[in-house]
């Protein structure tokens, strides 16, 4: 009995070091969260989430417009939905860029906020004749209308990365 007492000890003797061991080493505290918007910055993301909402809808017009270029009835026909969908996206865009001044940013954000800006004012611009002519050239107006929104994604891409989405740093690391 005395030996197996004496082993028993041990164990916990040897067990000590590891326990405290294992409080000294805690995880890292999580990163600070990102600084809350200001006012400002907060309707500019809100316009920029409005102004999303129309690129969606131009994205399914271009979409539908995709899927059915072998028939040219059903071609015709998505052009037309397309039309439509310019129509309805511009003014989801419209009423959102009235909401996104850039001069809620300084420095770097502020001249990517423009850029962003800038897209999205030539997404609109193009609205009006991607109305008139969705029906009449579907795929031309989509390769263009593809075109600008690959302009403005690029912008929107840079500007969540360094002015104010920036993403989370990972808790745990990365092999």
């Amino acid at each position: 009995m005395h030996h197996v007492s004496w082993i028993l000890a041990a164990t916990v003797l040897a067990s000590l070091p590891l326990a405290a061991q294992a409080t000294d080493s805690a995880p890292a505290p999580p990163p600070a969260p990102a600084p809350a918007a200001t006012p400002a910055q907060q309707q500019y993301l809100d316009g920029l989430r409005t102004a999303g909402r129309g690129v969606a809808q131009l994205k399914d017009g271009i979409d539908r417009v995709g899927r059915n270029r072998a028939d040219t009835a059903q071609l015709r026909m998505a052009g037309q939905r397309l039309g439509g969908l310019c129509g309805s996206a511009g003014s989801f865009m419209r009423q959102g860029r009235a909401r996104m001044s850039h001069a809620a940013y300084v420095d770097s954000a502020r001249t990517l906020a423009r850029r962003l800006n800038q897209q999205v004012d030539s997404v609109i611009a193009f609205l009006p004749t991607c109305q008139r002519e969705g029906g009449k050239k579907p795929t031309a107006t989509a390769a263009t209308l593809v075109t600008r929104l690959r302009s403005y994604e690029g912008a929107l891409r840079k500007f969540r990365e360094i002015a104010v989405l920036a993403p989370a740093q990972p808790t745990t690391p990365t092999p």
